[in-house]
């Protein structure tokens, strides 16, 4: 072969599909780099942050399926780690390759030489370094299907003086095989499960993202059951749409209504969904737990069944064997629960607010109406998570990504990066936390350097909302939570992006829809309420109740008189909705 080992490589990612490398070059990637140059089928994006270019892949991963980012020896894929956490967290299939120094400085301690097999082994499913010519080929094709099959990460170390051999063919096979199985339990167990499910009136379905392909088997599979359809986060834009069963989120970003129909069942049946907080779910009821990953069985409740399969091909084989039921008193019950909450989730769009104090309950509502029926959105952890979870409606063609595992600030952006060089198509919509964008504001130059016509929302609290509201739930005195903030849109102005500032809510649906309107990427600085209140209902009127009592002991130069009137006013309306 005449070709180098890096431009083998590169012909290798384009034959897998691969359409670009996220990653800041450097000294020890500049033949890959150059091989990138001579392929036209392969882009390199120029991010200001591996990080970022970690995270962007991981959000190219979600929607299309694979991806790749790159770090140079040493501090730059060391840059990468976090995003490689949250993407290997998230089932995402990236494929990193980590540049290291030369082969023959190996163990000595040489300039910028770090040791990738330790550094990546917690968050990746493969993670190789090839010392030779002969070895990158197989590895690189290992690497790939590891990414793709296992859902996760694959790091490929690349040291600078191999990726510059001439390259040697491959021996084991040149292509990818990306293929798919139907996983279903064993026919007994369907047996007993459809006889359990037939067996007792009230049953509550609570899915997981594994379930998002089985959005017409569970609306079907609800319909039989006159079963209400809860749903996790990241569960949430495949399931809640052309659903009328769905009874919203539970959780700590969710609903009570979800919560009620499942401590109200007979049954819970849990699909595709590893959902970690315990204590939301009830550990007195019949739970039976399907997902593709038998390992994940069990492991947050005592269930009564654990079965394997994937959701759409077991919804498949058990819908033939249930009963219809005929009583949907059950199922009224919890709709009609679910309408009074969706009721009192318009008090603070209704009410918007007011100067520099603008609901973002009301920001949230209004980017549901102004965004696309496949809009993409981007959420920041903390805030923006809990705004997005609850006015974000699915239309079973918007994607909403977050660092929902992981819970990592400063995502959005990136994620928005990923998105709008996925899917040009579409609209990307970045809810950014100040607290988040401020971690990573260096890849605002990315996104104007290509030019990408991403809404980044800023929801300018001031603060580290959530935090600050988790330590004053706790009684605890807020502590450096506050952000003395640049003025972002003068950050977007600088670097040649439209920006607009919104401080009164009398201009927030003018502002945002002007924003919509733009052909390019706008920064909208929005000045939230420092006070909302973002925590679900009961831990909310906890959080009241607690403040009301102990403000004394918050009371810090007369900081909290304001969150206090706030309490005042909103008390009632935190009574109702958690009762």
């Amino acid at each position: 072969m005449s070709k180098k080992v890096a431009e083998q490589l590169v012909s290798m990612l384009v034959n897998a599909g691969i359409k670009r490398i996220y990653a800041v070059t450097g000294d020890s990637l500049n033949e890959l780099n150059d091989a990138v140059r001579k392929e036209p089928a392969l882009q390199w994006v120029h991010v200001r942050h591996e990080e970022a270019g970690a995270f962007a892949a991981a959000a190219e991963a979600e929607l299309n399926g694979l991806a790749c980012c790159a770090g140079s020896s040493g501090p730059g894929h060391v840059h990468l780690i976090n995003g490689l956490y949250d993407a290997h967290r998230s089932g995402s299939p990236v494929l990193a390759i980590a540049s290291t120094c030369a082969t023959h400085e190996f163990g000595t301690e040489y300039f910028q030489e770090t040791n990738t097999i330790r550094l990546f082994d917690d968050c990746s499913n493969y993670n190789q370094i090839a010392a030779t010519a002969a070895q990158l080929p197989r590895m690189a094709q290992a690497a790939i299907q590891h990414a793709v099959h296992r859902k996760g990460v694959a790091v490929l170390g690349l040291p600078g003086d191999v990726a510059a051999l001439k390259a040697v063919a491959n021996v084991s096979s040149d292509e990818n095989y990306f293929t798919k199985a139907a996983i279903i339990p064993a026919a007994d167990e369907l047996n007993k499960l459809a006889a359990l499910i037939n067996k007792h009136p009230k049953i509550c379905i609570f899915c997981g993202i594994g379930a998002a392909e089985a959005h017409d088997e569970v609306v079907e599979l609800a319909a039989k059951l006159k079963s209400p359809v809860g749903y996790s986060f990241r569960g949430k834009m495949g399931i809640q749409h052309n659903n009328p069963n769905e009874v919203g989120m539970t959780g700590l970003l969710g609903l009570p209504s979800a919560y009620h129909s499942m401590h109200e069942s007979d049954i819970v049946l849990l699909l595709g969904t590893d959902f970690p907080y315990v204590p939301f779910i009830p550990q007195d009821k019949i739970l039976i737990q399907i997902d593709t990953n038998p390992e994940k069985l069990g492991r947050r409740a005592k269930l009564t069944m654990g079965l394997h399969g994937d959701i759409l091909s077991s919804l498949q084989a058990l819908l033939p064997l249930i009963n219809e039921k005929t009583d949907s008193s059950f199922l009224d019950a919890q709709l009609h629960i679910y309408e009074r909450v969706k009721e009192h989730l318009t008090t603070y769009v209704k009410d918007k607010g007011k100067h520099d104090a603008i609901h973002p309950e009301a920001v949230a509502a209004e980017l549901d109406k102004l965004a696309a029926d496949d809009a993409i959105f981007t959420v920041d952890t903390g805030m923006c998570c809990v705004w997005g979870a609850r006015y974000i409606r699915s239309t079973g063609k918007r994607h909403m990504l977050g660092s929902f595992i992981h819970g990592s600030m400063a995502s959005a952006i990136p994620h928005a990066i990923g998105a709008a060089f996925a899917c040009p198509e579409r609209q990307v919509v970045a809810m950014c936390g100040d607290g988040g964008i401020s971690m990573l504001l260096g890849d605002l130059a990315t996104i104007k350097q290509y030019n990408l016509p991403v809404k980044m929302i800023v929801f300018n609290n001031r603060s580290l909302g959530m935090v600050k509201l988790e330590m004053e739930v706790q009684g605890l005195m807020d502590f450096q939570t506050d952000m003395v903030n640049p003025d972002f849109a003068m950050v977007a102005e600088s670097m040649g992006i439209k920006n607009i500032s919104i401080h009164d809510p009398e201009r927030l649906a003018n502002g945002l829809q002007e924003a919509f309107l733009y052909n390019g990427p706008v920064l909208v600085n929005v000045f939230t309420d420092p006070n909302a209140l973002a925590m679900p209902p009961k831990i909310e009127l906890k959080m009241a109740e607690g403040m009301a009592v102990s403000m004394t002991k918050l009371m810090l130069g007369g900081k909290f008189i304001e969150v206090l009137d706030t309490v005042k006013s909103n008390y009632k309306h935190l009574k109702e909705l958690a009762d």
